[in-house]
Protein backbone atom coordinates (compact mmCIF):
# COMPACT_ATOMS: atom_id res chain seq x y z
CA UNK A 1 0.00 0.00 0.00
CA UNK A 2 1.11 3.32 -0.64
CA UNK A 3 -0.09 6.79 0.28
CA UNK A 4 -2.41 7.95 -1.36
CA UNK A 5 -4.54 4.20 -1.44
CA UNK A 6 -7.71 3.38 -0.12
CA UNK A 7 -7.83 1.38 2.50
CA UNK A 8 -11.35 -0.06 3.55
CA UNK A 9 -12.15 -2.17 6.45
CA UNK A 10 -15.05 -3.72 7.15
CA UNK A 11 -16.44 -4.48 10.80
CA UNK A 12 -16.28 -1.35 13.50
CA UNK A 13 -15.52 -3.44 16.21
CA UNK A 14 -12.50 -3.74 18.45
CA UNK A 15 -10.56 -5.80 15.28
CA UNK A 16 -11.46 -2.83 12.93
CA UNK A 17 -10.85 0.15 15.33
CA UNK A 18 -7.01 -1.35 15.92
CA UNK A 19 -6.37 -2.42 12.49
CA UNK A 20 -7.00 1.67 11.64
CA UNK A 21 -5.06 2.69 14.46
CA UNK A 22 -1.99 0.81 13.48
CA UNK A 23 -2.13 1.89 9.65
CA UNK A 24 -2.03 5.45 11.28
CA UNK A 25 0.93 4.56 13.56
CA UNK A 26 2.61 3.49 10.64
CA UNK A 27 2.11 6.71 8.88
CA UNK A 28 -0.13 5.38 6.34
CA UNK A 29 -1.28 8.48 4.89
CA UNK A 30 -4.56 7.63 2.24
CA UNK A 31 -7.80 6.73 2.99
CA UNK A 32 -9.03 4.90 5.57
CA UNK A 33 -12.88 3.70 5.27
CA UNK A 34 -14.34 1.93 8.24
CA UNK A 35 -17.60 0.12 7.73
CA UNK A 36 -20.26 -1.17 10.44
CA UNK A 37 -23.18 -2.82 10.26
CA UNK A 38 -24.11 -1.40 13.88
CA UNK A 39 -25.12 2.31 14.28
CA UNK A 40 -22.97 2.65 17.55
CA UNK A 41 -19.09 3.50 17.13
CA UNK A 42 -16.82 0.74 18.56
CA UNK A 43 -17.09 -0.09 22.22
CA UNK A 44 -16.64 -2.90 24.89
CA UNK A 45 -18.34 -5.99 23.79
CA UNK A 46 -17.51 -8.02 26.53
CA UNK A 47 -19.05 -5.57 28.80
CA UNK A 48 -22.98 -6.77 26.78
CA UNK A 49 -22.73 -9.83 29.33
CA UNK A 50 -21.36 -8.24 32.60
CA UNK A 51 -22.05 -4.23 33.12
CA UNK A 52 -24.86 -3.40 30.64
CA UNK A 53 -27.07 -5.75 31.63
CA UNK A 54 -26.69 -5.57 35.14
CA UNK A 55 -27.45 -2.06 34.72
CA UNK A 56 -24.17 -1.08 36.53
CA UNK A 57 -23.01 1.14 33.38
CA UNK A 58 -24.53 2.79 30.36
CA UNK A 59 -24.48 2.57 26.81
CA UNK A 60 -22.22 5.80 26.54
CA UNK A 61 -19.63 4.35 29.35
CA UNK A 62 -18.65 1.15 27.11
CA UNK A 63 -17.28 3.42 24.13
CA UNK A 64 -13.72 2.96 23.16
CA UNK A 65 -13.69 7.00 22.44
CA UNK A 66 -10.81 7.41 23.45
CA UNK A 67 -8.91 5.98 20.52
CA UNK A 68 -10.99 7.93 18.38
CA UNK A 69 -10.43 11.17 17.46
CA UNK A 70 -7.15 11.37 15.32
CA UNK A 71 -7.21 8.71 13.03
CA UNK A 72 -8.54 9.83 10.19
CA UNK A 73 -10.93 7.33 9.25
CA UNK A 74 -14.33 7.93 7.17
CA UNK A 75 -17.20 6.44 8.90
CA UNK A 76 -19.48 4.30 7.29
CA UNK A 77 -21.95 2.84 10.32
CA UNK A 78 -25.49 1.62 10.35
CA UNK A 79 -24.58 -0.03 6.91
CA UNK A 80 -24.08 -3.91 5.82
CA UNK A 81 -21.90 -4.54 3.35
CA UNK A 82 -23.89 -6.73 0.72
CA UNK A 83 -20.97 -8.69 -1.95
CA UNK A 84 -17.24 -8.55 -2.34
CA UNK A 85 -15.79 -8.75 -5.41
CA UNK A 86 -11.95 -9.27 -5.27
CA UNK A 87 -11.83 -9.20 -8.97
CA UNK A 88 -12.85 -5.41 -9.32
CA UNK A 89 -11.94 -4.70 -5.72
CA UNK A 90 -15.17 -3.33 -4.48
CA UNK A 91 -17.45 -4.05 -1.64
CA UNK A 92 -21.23 -3.41 -2.41
CA UNK A 93 -23.67 -1.36 -0.06
CA UNK A 94 -27.09 -1.77 0.07
CA UNK A 95 -29.16 0.94 -2.30
CA UNK A 96 -26.86 -0.24 -5.41
CA UNK A 97 -23.75 1.66 -3.60
CA UNK A 98 -20.56 0.17 -4.42
CA UNK A 99 -16.93 1.12 -2.90
CA UNK A 100 -13.38 0.30 -4.25
CA UNK A 101 -10.66 -0.62 -2.41
CA UNK A 102 -6.80 -0.65 -2.90
CA UNK A 103 -6.31 -3.02 0.10
CA UNK A 104 -9.09 -4.73 2.17
CA UNK A 105 -9.35 -5.40 5.68
CA UNK A 106 -12.19 -8.10 7.01
CA UNK A 107 -13.21 -8.21 10.29
CA UNK A 108 -16.67 -8.44 10.64
CA UNK A 109 -16.25 -11.27 14.31
CA UNK A 110 -19.01 -13.67 14.45
CA UNK A 111 -22.93 -13.49 15.44
CA UNK A 112 -24.44 -15.82 18.02
CA UNK A 113 -25.50 -19.57 16.93
CA UNK A 114 -29.60 -20.00 16.82
CA UNK A 115 -30.74 -22.90 19.12
CA UNK A 116 -33.34 -24.84 16.78
CA UNK A 117 -36.90 -24.44 18.36
CA UNK A 118 -36.62 -21.82 20.08
CA UNK A 119 -39.27 -18.87 19.52
CA UNK A 120 -37.32 -16.14 18.42
CA UNK A 121 -40.24 -14.27 17.79
CA UNK A 122 -40.78 -13.72 21.37
CA UNK A 123 -39.26 -10.52 22.43
CA UNK A 124 -38.33 -12.33 25.84
CA UNK A 125 -36.30 -14.68 24.09
CA UNK A 126 -32.95 -12.72 23.51
CA UNK A 127 -29.25 -13.35 22.33
CA UNK A 128 -26.27 -10.84 23.85
CA UNK A 129 -24.17 -9.15 21.17
CA UNK A 130 -24.92 -5.87 21.18
CA UNK A 131 -25.59 -3.09 23.15
CA UNK A 132 -29.19 -3.19 22.14
CA UNK A 133 -29.85 -6.69 23.12
CA UNK A 134 -28.16 -5.62 26.40
CA UNK A 135 -31.00 -3.10 26.78
CA UNK A 136 -33.51 -5.65 25.64
CA UNK A 137 -32.69 -8.15 28.06
CA UNK A 138 -32.81 -5.17 30.48
CA UNK A 139 -35.96 -4.48 30.02
CA UNK A 140 -37.15 -7.63 30.32
CA UNK A 141 -35.76 -8.01 33.69
CA UNK A 142 -37.60 -4.66 34.59
CA UNK A 143 -41.08 -6.25 32.94
CA UNK A 144 -41.05 -9.46 35.34
CA UNK A 145 -39.23 -10.50 38.86
CA UNK A 146 -39.69 -14.01 37.71
CA UNK A 147 -35.82 -16.10 37.02
CA UNK A 148 -33.86 -15.18 34.21
CA UNK A 149 -32.46 -18.54 32.37
CA UNK A 150 -29.32 -18.56 29.99
CA UNK A 151 -29.10 -21.66 28.12
CA UNK A 152 -25.45 -22.76 27.17
CA UNK A 153 -22.46 -23.15 29.62
CA UNK A 154 -19.92 -21.36 27.91
CA UNK A 155 -18.18 -18.37 29.18
CA UNK A 156 -20.97 -16.14 27.90
CA UNK A 157 -23.38 -17.92 29.90
CA UNK A 158 -21.39 -17.93 32.91
CA UNK A 159 -20.89 -14.99 32.88
CA UNK A 160 -24.49 -13.84 32.31
CA UNK A 161 -25.41 -16.28 35.48
CA UNK A 162 -22.88 -14.56 37.21
CA UNK A 163 -24.30 -11.15 36.39
CA UNK A 164 -27.88 -11.94 37.49
CA UNK A 165 -27.02 -13.31 40.74
CA UNK A 166 -24.84 -9.73 41.75
CA UNK A 167 -28.34 -8.26 41.28
CA UNK A 168 -29.76 -10.38 42.71
CA UNK A 169 -31.83 -12.04 40.36
CA UNK A 170 -32.98 -15.97 40.44
CA UNK A 171 -30.80 -17.27 37.41
CA UNK A 172 -30.39 -20.99 35.99
CA UNK A 173 -27.78 -22.22 33.76
CA UNK A 174 -28.73 -24.72 31.14
CA UNK A 175 -25.88 -27.02 29.50
CA UNK A 176 -25.54 -30.26 27.52
CA UNK A 177 -22.10 -30.87 29.12
CA UNK A 178 -21.76 -32.16 32.64
CA UNK A 179 -20.12 -29.75 34.03
CA UNK A 180 -19.39 -25.44 32.81
CA UNK A 181 -16.83 -24.44 30.97
CA UNK A 182 -15.61 -28.27 31.21
CA UNK A 183 -12.84 -27.59 27.99
CA UNK A 184 -10.71 -25.88 30.58
CA UNK A 185 -10.24 -28.65 32.58
CA UNK A 186 -11.73 -30.56 35.50
CA UNK A 187 -10.01 -27.57 38.16
CA UNK A 188 -11.82 -24.79 36.34
CA UNK A 189 -14.80 -26.68 35.92
CA UNK A 190 -15.34 -27.73 39.26
CA UNK A 191 -14.24 -23.77 40.69
CA UNK A 192 -17.20 -22.38 38.60
CA UNK A 193 -19.63 -25.05 39.86
CA UNK A 194 -18.00 -23.79 43.17
CA UNK A 195 -18.65 -20.73 42.53
CA UNK A 196 -22.19 -21.20 41.47
CA UNK A 197 -23.63 -23.01 44.18
CA UNK A 198 -22.23 -20.53 46.66
CA UNK A 199 -23.79 -17.45 45.17
CA UNK A 200 -27.15 -19.70 44.41
CA UNK A 201 -27.23 -19.33 40.93
CA UNK A 202 -29.14 -23.28 39.79
CA UNK A 203 -27.30 -25.46 37.32
CA UNK A 204 -29.19 -27.86 34.97
CA UNK A 205 -26.47 -29.47 33.53
CA UNK A 206 -27.01 -32.44 30.78
CA UNK A 207 -30.36 -31.28 29.38
CA UNK A 208 -31.88 -29.69 26.82
CA UNK A 209 -35.02 -27.58 26.58
CA UNK A 210 -38.07 -30.08 25.14
CA UNK A 211 -40.94 -27.81 24.74
CA UNK A 212 -41.53 -24.17 24.72
CA UNK A 213 -44.56 -22.38 26.20
CA UNK A 214 -44.77 -18.85 25.86
CA UNK A 215 -47.73 -16.95 27.50
CA UNK A 216 -48.71 -13.23 28.25
CA UNK A 217 -46.14 -12.66 30.52
CA UNK A 218 -43.66 -15.57 31.15
CA UNK A 219 -41.65 -17.91 29.13
CA UNK A 220 -41.80 -21.91 30.46
CA UNK A 221 -39.26 -24.08 29.28
CA UNK A 222 -39.82 -27.99 29.77
CA UNK A 223 -36.35 -29.34 30.25
CA UNK A 224 -35.60 -33.10 29.35
CA UNK A 225 -34.79 -33.73 33.17
CA UNK A 226 -38.40 -33.08 33.41
CA UNK A 227 -37.70 -29.74 35.43
CA UNK A 228 -39.92 -27.31 34.61
CA UNK A 229 -38.96 -23.50 34.37
CA UNK A 230 -40.42 -20.46 34.43
CA UNK A 231 -38.83 -17.23 33.12
CA UNK A 232 -38.55 -13.40 32.63
CA UNK A 233 -36.03 -13.58 30.12
CA UNK A 234 -34.07 -16.45 28.07
CA UNK A 235 -30.55 -15.72 26.94
CA UNK A 236 -29.34 -18.09 24.59
CA UNK A 237 -25.53 -17.88 24.65
CA UNK A 238 -24.35 -21.43 22.44
CA UNK A 239 -21.82 -20.59 20.84
CA UNK A 240 -21.36 -18.38 17.48
CA UNK A 241 -20.75 -18.85 13.95
CA UNK A 242 -18.55 -16.60 11.82
CA UNK A 243 -20.07 -13.46 9.91
CA UNK A 244 -18.70 -14.27 6.54
CA UNK A 245 -21.92 -14.22 4.32
CA UNK A 246 -21.06 -10.84 2.78
CA UNK A 247 -18.35 -13.43 1.26
CA UNK A 248 -20.67 -15.50 -0.55
CA UNK A 249 -19.84 -15.73 -4.38
CA UNK A 250 -16.06 -13.87 -3.69
CA UNK A 251 -13.88 -16.58 -4.42
CA UNK A 252 -12.85 -16.98 -0.81
CA UNK A 253 -12.71 -19.94 0.90
CA UNK A 254 -15.64 -19.34 3.99
CA UNK A 255 -16.37 -22.92 5.18
CA UNK A 256 -14.97 -21.89 8.78
CA UNK A 257 -14.36 -18.14 9.05
CA UNK A 258 -12.03 -17.08 5.94
CA UNK A 259 -8.89 -19.68 5.13
CA UNK A 260 -5.61 -17.37 5.41
CA UNK A 261 -1.87 -17.79 5.13
CA UNK A 262 0.01 -17.75 7.83
CA UNK A 263 0.17 -14.02 7.55
CA UNK A 264 -3.37 -13.29 7.54
CA UNK A 265 -3.77 -12.51 3.74
CA UNK A 266 -6.97 -14.59 2.39
CA UNK A 267 -5.84 -17.57 0.22
CA UNK A 268 -6.40 -16.00 -3.44
CA UNK A 269 -6.59 -12.33 -2.83
CA UNK A 270 -3.13 -10.70 -2.07
CA UNK A 271 -4.75 -7.53 -1.24
CA UNK A 272 -7.24 -8.81 1.44
CA UNK A 273 -6.37 -9.65 4.64
CA UNK A 274 -8.13 -10.87 7.71
CA UNK A 275 -8.56 -9.93 11.61
CA UNK A 276 -10.24 -11.31 14.85
CA UNK A 277 -12.73 -13.95 15.12
CA UNK A 278 -13.55 -15.00 11.01
CA UNK A 279 -9.53 -14.95 10.68
CA UNK A 280 -8.67 -19.26 9.92
CA UNK A 281 -5.13 -19.19 9.57
CA UNK A 282 -2.25 -21.54 10.87
CA UNK A 283 -0.50 -20.69 13.97
CA UNK A 284 2.87 -22.03 13.00
CA UNK A 285 3.70 -21.88 16.96
CA UNK A 286 1.78 -24.92 16.94
CA UNK A 287 1.65 -26.72 13.65
CA UNK A 288 0.29 -25.93 10.04
CA UNK A 289 -3.25 -26.60 10.74
CA UNK A 290 -5.66 -23.53 9.79
CA UNK A 291 -8.01 -22.90 12.72
CA UNK A 292 -10.30 -19.68 14.36
CA UNK A 293 -9.39 -18.28 17.76
CA UNK A 294 -12.47 -16.16 19.14
CA UNK A 295 -11.19 -14.10 22.03
CA UNK A 296 -10.99 -10.43 22.69
CA UNK A 297 -7.15 -10.08 22.81
CA UNK A 298 -6.87 -12.20 19.72
CA UNK A 299 -8.96 -9.78 18.14
CA UNK A 300 -6.99 -6.83 19.02
CA UNK A 301 -3.33 -8.24 18.20
CA UNK A 302 -4.38 -9.69 14.47
CA UNK A 303 -5.98 -6.85 13.58
CA UNK A 304 -2.77 -4.78 14.22
CA UNK A 305 -0.70 -7.38 12.51
CA UNK A 306 -3.15 -8.15 9.48
CA UNK A 307 -3.10 -4.03 8.99
CA UNK A 308 1.06 -4.05 9.14
CA UNK A 309 1.13 -6.70 6.66
CA UNK A 310 -0.83 -5.01 4.16
CA UNK A 311 0.96 -2.51 4.37
CA UNK A 312 4.26 -4.28 3.96
CA UNK A 313 2.70 -6.80 0.98
CA UNK A 314 2.44 -10.38 0.95
CA UNK A 315 6.10 -10.97 -0.05
CA UNK A 316 7.51 -9.00 2.90
CA UNK A 317 5.06 -9.52 5.12
CA UNK A 318 5.59 -11.71 8.44
CA UNK A 319 3.35 -14.55 9.89
CA UNK A 320 1.13 -14.32 12.59
CA UNK A 321 2.42 -16.73 15.56
CA UNK A 322 0.67 -15.50 19.08
CA UNK A 323 -0.04 -16.93 22.25
CA UNK A 324 -3.57 -17.20 22.44
CA UNK A 325 -4.62 -15.88 25.83
CA UNK A 326 -7.77 -14.85 27.14
CA UNK A 327 -9.58 -14.20 30.81
CA UNK A 328 -12.88 -13.50 32.20
CA UNK A 329 -13.85 -12.88 36.11
CA UNK A 330 -16.65 -14.76 37.52
CA UNK A 331 -18.07 -13.56 41.23
CA UNK A 332 -14.90 -11.86 41.54
CA UNK A 333 -12.74 -14.86 40.89
CA UNK A 334 -9.90 -14.69 37.88
CA UNK A 335 -10.41 -17.35 34.78
CA UNK A 336 -7.24 -17.81 32.71
CA UNK A 337 -6.47 -19.59 29.46
CA UNK A 338 -3.28 -19.57 27.37
CA UNK A 339 -2.36 -21.65 24.44
CA UNK A 340 -4.51 -23.64 22.78
CA UNK A 341 -5.99 -26.20 25.02
CA UNK A 342 -8.77 -27.56 22.46
CA UNK A 343 -5.71 -29.38 20.89
CA UNK A 344 -4.78 -31.05 23.96
CA UNK A 345 -5.19 -35.30 24.14
CA UNK A 346 -4.82 -35.20 28.13
CA UNK A 347 -4.62 -32.73 31.04
CA UNK A 348 -1.96 -32.68 33.79
CA UNK A 349 -2.15 -30.53 37.62
CA UNK A 350 0.92 -28.12 37.23
CA UNK A 351 0.05 -26.64 40.47
CA UNK A 352 -2.79 -25.44 42.62
CA UNK A 353 -5.30 -24.22 40.21
CA UNK A 354 -3.34 -24.63 37.22
CA UNK A 355 -4.06 -27.31 34.80
CA UNK A 356 -1.86 -28.12 31.88
CA UNK A 357 -2.78 -29.65 28.32
CA UNK A 358 -0.50 -32.32 26.74
CA UNK A 359 -0.68 -33.10 23.21
CA UNK A 360 2.33 -35.75 21.89
CA UNK A 361 3.87 -35.53 25.06
CA UNK A 362 4.05 -31.74 24.85
CA UNK A 363 2.38 -28.61 27.00
CA UNK A 364 0.18 -26.67 24.44
CA UNK A 365 -1.85 -25.16 26.50
CA UNK A 366 -2.85 -23.88 30.20
CA UNK A 367 -5.51 -22.57 32.42
CA UNK A 368 -6.42 -21.36 35.97
CA UNK A 369 -8.55 -20.52 38.54
CA UNK A 370 -8.21 -18.04 41.12
CA UNK A 371 -4.32 -17.92 40.25
CA UNK A 372 -3.34 -15.00 38.39
CA UNK A 373 -0.10 -14.51 40.01
CA UNK A 374 1.34 -18.33 38.97
CA UNK A 375 -0.48 -17.89 36.10
CA UNK A 376 2.07 -15.18 34.59
CA UNK A 377 5.16 -17.31 35.26
CA UNK A 378 2.91 -20.58 33.70
CA UNK A 379 2.68 -18.45 30.89
CA UNK A 380 6.05 -17.15 30.79
CA UNK A 381 7.19 -21.09 30.55
CA UNK A 382 4.70 -21.97 28.07
CA UNK A 383 6.07 -19.72 25.78
CA UNK A 384 9.92 -20.56 25.80
CA UNK A 385 8.04 -24.24 25.63
CA UNK A 386 6.43 -23.15 22.35
CA UNK A 387 8.61 -20.30 20.86
CA UNK A 388 7.85 -18.81 17.63
CA UNK A 389 9.48 -20.59 14.70
CA UNK A 390 11.92 -18.56 13.32
CA UNK A 391 10.91 -16.26 10.18
CA UNK A 392 12.79 -16.36 6.91
CA UNK A 393 11.88 -14.28 4.44
CA UNK A 394 10.73 -15.15 0.88
CA UNK A 395 13.54 -14.57 -1.77
CA UNK A 396 13.01 -12.07 -4.08
CA UNK A 397 12.88 -12.83 -7.63
CA UNK A 398 16.08 -11.80 -9.37
CA UNK A 399 15.25 -9.25 -11.60
CA UNK A 400 15.38 -9.62 -15.57
CA UNK A 401 19.40 -9.26 -16.42
CA UNK A 402 18.99 -5.87 -19.09
CA UNK A 403 20.08 -6.46 -22.17
CA UNK A 404 21.81 -3.64 -23.67
CA UNK A 405 20.32 -2.41 -26.92
CA UNK A 406 22.93 -1.31 -29.61
CA UNK A 407 22.06 0.11 -32.69
CA UNK A 408 23.20 -1.22 -35.69
CA UNK A 409 25.50 1.35 -38.14
CA UNK A 410 24.18 2.05 -41.62
CA UNK A 411 27.33 -0.71 -42.95
CA UNK A 412 25.46 -3.25 -40.56
CA UNK A 413 22.22 -2.73 -42.04
CA UNK A 414 23.39 -2.73 -44.94
CA UNK A 415 24.68 -5.62 -44.85
CA UNK A 416 22.19 -7.49 -44.96
CA UNK A 417 20.80 -6.25 -48.16
CA UNK A 418 20.96 -9.31 -50.31
CA UNK A 419 23.11 -8.62 -53.42
CA UNK A 420 20.76 -8.71 -56.12
CA UNK A 421 19.69 -5.25 -54.26
CA UNK A 422 23.32 -4.04 -54.02
CA UNK A 423 23.19 -0.65 -56.46
CA UNK A 424 26.75 0.13 -55.76
CA UNK A 425 25.74 3.04 -53.48
CA UNK A 426 29.26 4.13 -51.23
CA UNK A 427 27.86 3.44 -47.94
CA UNK A 428 30.90 4.71 -45.60
CA UNK A 429 31.09 8.15 -47.24
CA UNK A 430 26.96 8.62 -47.06
CA UNK A 431 27.94 8.07 -43.40
CA UNK A 432 30.43 10.38 -42.91
CA UNK A 433 28.35 13.07 -45.04
CA UNK A 434 25.46 12.75 -42.76
CA UNK A 435 27.11 12.61 -39.51
CA UNK A 436 29.04 15.84 -40.31
CA UNK A 437 25.89 17.29 -41.04
CA UNK A 438 24.11 16.12 -38.37
CA UNK A 439 27.02 17.23 -36.00
CA UNK A 440 26.26 20.86 -37.88
CA UNK A 441 22.98 21.07 -37.38
CA UNK A 442 22.35 21.64 -41.06
CA UNK A 443 19.78 19.59 -43.06
CA UNK A 444 21.52 17.08 -45.57
CA UNK A 445 21.04 17.95 -49.52
CA UNK A 446 20.00 14.13 -49.66
CA UNK A 447 17.29 15.03 -47.53
CA UNK A 448 15.66 18.54 -47.66
CA UNK A 449 13.84 19.91 -45.13
CA UNK A 450 10.22 20.06 -45.01
CA UNK A 451 7.55 22.50 -43.26
CA UNK A 452 6.43 21.11 -40.40
CA UNK A 453 3.00 20.64 -40.99
CA UNK A 454 -0.02 22.72 -38.56
CA UNK A 455 -2.19 21.10 -36.43
CA UNK A 456 -4.75 22.12 -33.84
CA UNK A 457 -1.79 21.73 -31.01
CA UNK A 458 1.10 23.81 -32.34
CA UNK A 459 3.39 24.80 -29.82
CA UNK A 460 3.56 28.26 -28.77
CA UNK A 461 7.04 29.87 -26.55
CA UNK A 462 6.95 28.04 -23.18
CA UNK A 463 3.74 26.36 -23.74
CA UNK A 464 3.70 22.69 -22.62
CA UNK A 465 2.58 19.89 -24.81
CA UNK A 466 -0.36 18.62 -24.98
CA UNK A 467 -1.01 15.54 -23.10
CA UNK A 468 -3.92 12.87 -23.93
CA UNK A 469 -6.66 12.69 -20.88
CA UNK A 470 -5.83 9.12 -19.66
CA UNK A 471 -8.52 7.86 -17.19
CA UNK A 472 -7.16 7.12 -13.96
CA UNK A 473 -7.56 3.72 -12.35
CA UNK A 474 -8.27 3.15 -8.66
Amino acid sequence: MADGDRIVIVGAGVAGLRAAERLRELNFDGEIVLIGDEARRPYHRPMVSKALVMGTERPSDVGLSHYLPDLDVHWRLGARVTHLDTTERVVHLPGGESLWYDGLIAATGVYPRHLPGAPRHDPRVRILRTVEDSMAVRRCLNASKKPAVVIGAGLIGNEFAASMRHIGRDVTLIGHAKAPLHRFGDRVSSGVVEAHHEHRANLAMRSEVRHWISTKDTVGLHLTNNQLLVASVVVLAIGSVPSVDWMRGSGLDISDGVLCDSKLFAEGASDVVIAGDIARWPNLRFDETPRRVEHWINAVESARHAAENLLMGQSSARPFTPLPRAWSTLYDTRLQMCGMPSLAEDTVTLADGITGFIRDGRLVGISSWDKPRAMLNWMAELDRRLPAPDYVPEPEPAPAPEVPVVEPSLAALAADVPPEFDSGFDHQAFEREFESEFANDIPTTAFPAQALPTTAFAAQPGAALPTMAIPMGR
